[in-house]
């Protein structure tokens, strides 16, 4: 069998497992999807779905995903990604780890720090440690070889005004916070995809 329509075999099968758990699931922050792009494997990333409920994808940037289905991501997906492809892309979204849920009287655990983009394990990160920035990054297995590592931002809401601040990170040059930076519950640490000549 042609190693292309294997490929297209083994995806329909795995789309086919998991139809029936995530065709009338909503999707809700903290949980894990996968994406896969038939025509650019590269492209091929596990996300997290961040407490705002968006993703991060290359070539697309913020994709808002909390509360739709994963059939309705996959084709906002593939729409995007059609204006860099000759005709629209095959993409395929599936849930692959539903976030713990919690009563509404229990507080989520404010040790949670979530790693996203560019890097090899993205996702959440507990920890009962005093954790840097660099250190969070290192247990998420560290950056990918498309990681924009001089771009490298934390989300840090500010608890008394509910405001964001974005600090950044230039781990190439040293600039901006250090990799020492101490994280606290509910930071996320986003490392962006590098552009052609960076």
């Amino acid at each position: 069998m042609p190693k292309f329509f294997s490929g297209l075999l083994a995806a329909l099968l795995m789309l086919t497992a998991t139809a029936g758990y995530a065709a009338g699931y909503r999707i809700q922050s903290g949980d894990t999807l996968q994406v896969e792009v038939l025509e650019d494997p590269q492209l091929n990333r596990t996300v997290l779905v961040l407490p705002d409920g968006s993703v991060n994808f290359p070539s697309l940037g913020v994709v808002q995903a909390r509360g739709k289905t994963a059939i309705t991501v996959q084709n906002e997906i593939s729409k995007g990604l059609s204006a860099i492809f000759a005709s629209v892309p095959t993409v395929y979204v599936s849930v692959v780890h539903v976030r713990d849920v919690l009563p509404s009287s229990v507080r989520p655990d404010p040790d949670n720090i979530y790693v996203m983009g560019e890097v090899k394990q993205p996702g959440l990160i507990k920890t009962e440690d005093d954790i840097s920035i660099l250190q969070a990054i290192a247990q998420a297995g560290g950056f990918t070889r498309f990681a924009a590592t001089k771009r490298v931002e934390l989300h840090r809401i500010n608890t008394q005004t509910q405001s964001e601040q974005v600090y950044y990170f230039d781990y190439k040059n040293k600039r901006g916070i250090s990799g020492g930076f101490r994280l606290r519950g509910g930071d996320v640490i986003t490392v962006p995809e590098r552009k052609l000549f960076e």
